[in-house]
């Protein structure tokens, strides 16, 4: 397709409104003019409205393609990209992708990063061992890289370094917090599962079985926002309630022999 077919050459008329060509999609999305080609040319987004020769991109466009950054964003191949918008049609309204993008959203802002180890070393603030580095990836902040490239690991983020370098200097065995990682995985993935088939079969089921109201999107989208900082407040108060009940528990079950005058 030419610039002068799609647009990007071009600017819309004043009175196209809030239609954009492809380079003003480009700029207002994030992604490139190539970008944004190559997903038309997989159908992943509507064809651009033609003004005269000016292909022309409304807001259904935007939204479909930041539902799509998003997804590129969670780490979903293109492959998987399309067979999640193989559900959601090509003139779906722009509120409804808005919603499956809070309902996409991750609910922690950590964004992988391929580092060398110096630059590991550098975001550690000291020099890690060969055996620093195989802790942390047994407690899951990073990943060996195969290959000869430059960088040699991926991190999973300052938060989840930061913890596992804790650890490494608790002075407590590689392998105890390694055993009390998976713990947390395993039954953090069960919770997540259980809450996640919870918010389906109790909101969005009967959301859809409504003919998905617009008065509801906005709404719903708003509301899965604040579910999120609700809920992993309430997780972290549940385990250090749960985790008080089971020091009580052990002490009353020893009849208080490792209870400690003060």
């Amino acid at each position: 397709m030419s610039a002068a077919i799609d647009g990007s050459a071009m600017s819309p008329t004043p009175d196209d409104g809030d239609l954009l060509t492809v380079d003003q999609l480009a700029e207002r999305t994030g992604m490139s003019v190539r970008t944004i080609r190559f997903y038309a040319s997989k159908g992943l987004i509507p064809a651009p409205r033609l003004r005269g020769r000016t292909g022309l991109y409304d807001a259904a466009h935007r939204a479909r393609l930041e539902l799509i950054g998003e997804l590129t964003g969670l780490g979903f191949t293109l492959a998987a990209i399309e067979r999640q918008l193989e559900r959601v049609p090509l003139e779906t309204a722009p509120e409804e992708l808005a919603l499956q993008r809070a309902l996409l959203t991750p609910w922690l802002p950590e964004v992988d990063e391929e580092l060398d180890r110096a630059g590991l070393d550098r975001r550690a603030g000291r020099r890690l061992s060969d055996d620093d580095v195989t802790t942390l990836e047994r407690l899951g902040a990073l990943t060996r890289l195969p290959g000869d490239g430059p960088a040699t690991v991926r991190l999973h983020g300052a938060v989840a370094l930061g913890s596992a370098l804790e650890a490494l200097d608790s002075g407590l065995p590689p392998e105890l917090w390694k055993r009390s990682h998976d713990l947390i995985e395993r039954h953090t993935a069960a919770l997540a599962e259980d809450l996640m088939t919870l918010f389906q079969d109790e909101v969005l089921q009967p959301y859809r079985d409504r003919g998905r109201p617009a008065d509801e999107r906005r709404r719903l989208a708003a509301a899965f926002s604040r579910l999120k900082p609700i809920t992993v407040q309430g997780v972290v108060a549940a385990f250090g309630r749960a985790v008080n009940r089971a020091i009580r528990e052990r002490v009353d079950s020893s009849g208080g022999t490792d209870r400690h005058e003060g």
